[in-house]
């Protein structure tokens, strides 16, 4: 039997203030399957592509079966995911006719490589043939493969933050830049600063935030411009992008394929929007607190956007981001920027 104060070190705790997984040793696992599922929704749902023959979208995903989680072993992260997926997506002709068809990825593994994913693409029954199932089995199918890939770098990315504990010097082991790297899409908003948001954390380290506010006038009324944040078709319109958006008290919404998301926590028509708001490359489930206040200005409308909780190293960003995919998208958009005389 060993002494008082001998023994393997390996089996030693360490006096720390959570006690918890000393040097990550112990096997750790988080369940992964409902973020997964919002995941993957979100990547998926209003995936576009065009050619001279028509548009085709990603309109519903029907199906998803599976499961995914992550263990931690001795500082090791050893990733799980299994997923069958179904979706539908609608065809567009030039000429205005529509098709619609399924889409399905009936084995997403980690024991396979995303280049030869199975992705079958089908028409529905009784549709007549169009050269859209063509544009849809071939750029349609590669935009689903690079979101499916998307999902992947996402689950080893932003979903494994705080899971590798300080070591006994302080310093956590996290994957290297080149196995974590995120292929975020050239329409992600805040691309300038995926690599920074998407650096793992030590658990029980606070994210420094701070607080911003900025403010533009638009040739409209308050009721207009109230609208154009809640109704989701001029959501859709301003971003040139698919949307989703719950205006209720509650409700959800996604923005910008995805890349935007949050929940509306207060409504005062025409006067006031308060909502949780985060980039998808942020800190997994960190939120800011976006105030928007509408003041009737006579002819036009100002709006003062007052953000809260915004990491440091997003401030300028996200204040870029305002400015160029709300403020200036909407007044080109609805031509709330221009007087007409």
């Amino acid at each position: 039997m060993a002494k008082w104060g001998e023994g393997d070190p390996r089996w030693i705790v360490e006096e720390r203030a959570d006690a918890t997984n000393v040097n990550n040793w112990h096997w750790t696992e988080r369940d992964a399957t409902n973020w997964s599922t919002d995941k993957l929704k979100a990547l998926l749902l209003g995936l576009s592509v065009e050619n001279e023959d028509g548009t085709c979208e990603v309109t519903e995903v029907s199906k998803l079966e599976g499961e995914a989680s992550i263990n931690n072993r001795k500082g090791k992260l050893i990733f799980f995911y299994e997923w069958n997926v179904k979706a539908a997506w609608t065809g567009k002709s030039k000429t205005g006719v529509k098709y619609t068809g399924t889409i399905e990825v009936p084995n997403l593994s980690d024991e396979n490589d995303m280049e030869d994913l199975a992705i079958s693409v089908l028409m529905n029954k009784d549709e007549p043939d169009t050269p859209l199932l063509s544009l849809m089995k071939t750029k349609g199918a590669e935009k689903v493969r690079q979101a499916l890939g998307s999902y992947v770098d996402f689950l080893k990315t932003e979903f494994t933050q705080g899971m590798i504990l300080p070591t006994a010097n302080g310093v956590a082991k996290v994957p290297s830049a080149s196995q974590s790297k995120a292929k975020l899409d050239k329409t992600q908003i805040c691309s300038g600063s995926s690599s920074s948001a998407a650096a793992p954390a030590n658990a029980g380290v606070k994210i420094p935030t701070c607080k911003f506010s900025i403010r533009d006038t638009f040739l409209t009324s308050p009721a207009d411009l109230y609208r154009v944040f809640v109704n989701q078709e001029m959501v859709r319109a301003f971003t040139h992008s698919a949307a989703a958006v719950e205006a209720e008290r509650g409700g959800k919404f996604r923005l910008l394929d995805g890349n935007v998301c949050g929940e509306f926590t207060e409504l005062v028509p025409d006067e006031k929007i308060v909502m949780k708001w985060r980039y998808n490359t942020w800190p997994c489930e960190h939120y800011a607190t976006i105030t928007l206040t509408f003041v009737d200005r006579s002819s036009e409308t100002e709006l003062k956007v007052e953000c809260r909780g915004v990491p440091n190293s997003e401030e300028e960003q996200t204040k870029e981001g305002w400015r160029r995919y709300y403020f200036e998208a909407i007044k080109q958009t609805f031509g709330f920027g221009a007087r007409l005389f």
